[in-house]
């Protein structure tokens, strides 16, 4: 035979030991281990910035359109059911009636602190009709306080 070498007794098997199939097992347990709790932080954190842009969004929105318009706005949210509803004046008369059905927050589960309506008026003031001026989401035990100034600036603190 030229070159080739026979070999007798054990042979050379090819794969994984089960030594090393438990040792890469436990290593990937242990990264999972670490990894759903991060998610879950992750995910709810973004739930919760979710809620907290649907919210500015809709209050700088009702803001330009009484600006825009020329007459006041309402925005009324609601803790209960997690929405909130515009409501107009057009006749300026204090008689506000809905515009648009009801918005849903987010699919979030985030609560929010206090029913609050905030009044926009043409000039850019802005006051609260019911509740205060500043509003509080919270989900998976995080707060977020949004803030609006008397014309309309929204700030968020966490």
């Amino acid at each position: 035979m030229s070159g080739r070498k026979k070999s007798f007794g054990r042979s050379s098997a090819r794969g994984f030991s089960i030594i090393e199939l438990c040792i890469a097992l436990t290593i990937s347990l242990v990264m999972m281990g670490v990894a759903v709790p991060i998610v879950r932080q992750t995910t709810a954190l973004f739930r919760l910035n979710g809620a907290v842009s649907s919210v500015t969004g809709a209050i700088r929105t009702t803001r330009y359109q009484a600006l825009m318009k020329g007459y006041p706005y309402r925005l009324a949210i609601t803790p209960s059911t997690r929405q909130y509803q515009l409501l107009n004046d057009p006749e300026r008369d204090g008689t506000f009636a809905n515009t648009g059905t009801a918005v849903p927050i987010t699919s979030s589960a985030a609560t929010i602190s206090a029913a609050t309506t905030l009044e926009f008026r043409p000039n850019g003031r802005v006051v609260a009709t019911t509740g205060a001026m500043n509003l509080n989401l919270t989900y998976n035990g995080t707060t977020k306080t949004i803030a609006v100034s008397n014309y309309g600036n929204v700030t968020v603190t966490p």
